[in-house]
């Protein structure tokens, strides 16, 4: 099991090393990257502040090497720098002026708003968190039933209208079902739902008590965002209950005089659920990582929105920040889904 981990994280770390690399070379190793960045918008003062602080005032290789010290956990820095105090950990060692200090990595400030931008995409993690649980949890609802009830009914035109349904489902975008769903229910039908094309979860109380609740802003993108897993719920349980259904055991359970109904759930079922796991922590994965226009189309304050607006800003912290963080993430999602998987089913070895 440790080697399964180590063999994981290692990888894990190298592709994020990876992804350092092509940030960089994409916004930094340019000819003039001050230009690029910070266009028209910016006075001189601010554009000497920004090159100082994002280290473009050094030649190219140690502007790059700047930014792996601050993201690595380990990381050596002058005595007087004035990252000190903005790092959170500890200074392991002190030699000749320089301190070696283990630490979380340093994503630096957004030279727009001069936030942490650890502290923005937390803030935008918790939206994006909200919105990708609530799109999974009505996408496995509504689709593992209908998976069971499309292979119970198999060959009738209830499976083939489930299986259809479902096709549609798989092949429209999630932007796009975003957009219909925020124009059809949001503005067309809005005097019968309720519903607002865009909103937050919290939002201004009018009457001027701090900020209200709004869980039915929640509903469209929730629905929009989970249209595509639901729909390869649907299929993945159908088609995998089909193959279980035909197996001797299940017949036999059949055959001993148990109902129908207990057949499904208690024998056919709970042999079906390795695939779910896996689907489900892919998909958990990729809502958390792919909500980006879902979110920049309701206006739902995540880490989609705070990444689009960061790129139309020319905001570089904050752009390496959102694409590690959300690499991260789904690493993390993938190492526990692959270890629940192996953990469910004994016959998988770590190798």
């Amino acid at each position: 099991m440790l080697r399964f981990f180590k063999q994981r994280i290692g990888k894990a770390l190298a592709i994020l090393l990876g992804l350092v690399f092509l940030i960089y070379f994409m916004f930094m190793a340019l000819p003039n990257p001050d230009d690029v960045l910070m266009g028209q918008r910016g006075n001189a003062d601010v554009r000497a502040a920004i090159v100082k602080d994002l280290g473009m005032d050094q030649s190219k290789p140690m502007q790059l090497a700047l930014l792996v010290n601050d993201l690595s956990p380990i990381s050596f820095y002058d005595k007087e720098s004035s990252k000190l105090s903005e790092i959170s950990g500890f200074a392991l060692l002190n030699v000749k002026g320089t301190r070696v200090v283990i630490k979380w990595p340093y994503l630096r400030k957004s030279f727009l708003t001069r936030n942490y931008v650890s502290h923005i995409l937390w803030e935008g993690f918790k939206g994006t968190s909200v919105l990708a649980l609530a799109a999974l949890f009505i996408s496995m609802i509504i689709g593992i039933p209908l998976g069971i009830l499309a292979s119970v009914k198999r060959g009738t035109w209830i499976d083939s209208f489930i299986v259809g349904i479902s096709t549609i489902g798989i092949s429209v975008p999630s932007f796009f079902s975003a957009m219909i769903f925020s124009w059809l229910f949001g503005y067309v039908l809005k005097v019968y739902t309720g519903l607002n094309m865009v909103g937050h979860l919290f939002e201004v109380d009018p009457l001027g008590n701090g900020h209200v609740l709004m869980l039915k802003n929640l509903i469209l993108p929730a629905l929009a965002l989970g249209i595509r897993p639901l729909a390869v719920f649907v299929q993945l349980t159908r088609n995998t209950m089909v193959e279980i259904l035909d197996l001797d055991y299940v017949r036999t359970a059949q055959a001993k005089g148990l109902s129908f109904k207990k057949v499904i759930l208690k024998h056919a079922f709970p042999n079906a659920i390795n695939p779910l796991v896996t689907s489900v922590g892919g998909w958990l994965s990729s809502l958390l990582a792919g909500a980006f226009f879902t979110e920049y189309i309701f206006n739902w304050k995540g880490l989609g929105k705070i990444g689009i607006e960061a790129l139309q800003q020319s905001d570089l912290p904050v752009i390496m920040g959102t694409v590690l963080f959300t690499a991260g993430v789904f690493f993390i999602i993938n190492l526990l889904t692959e270890y629940l998987y192996i953990r469910l089913d004994p016959k998988i070895k770590y190798e």
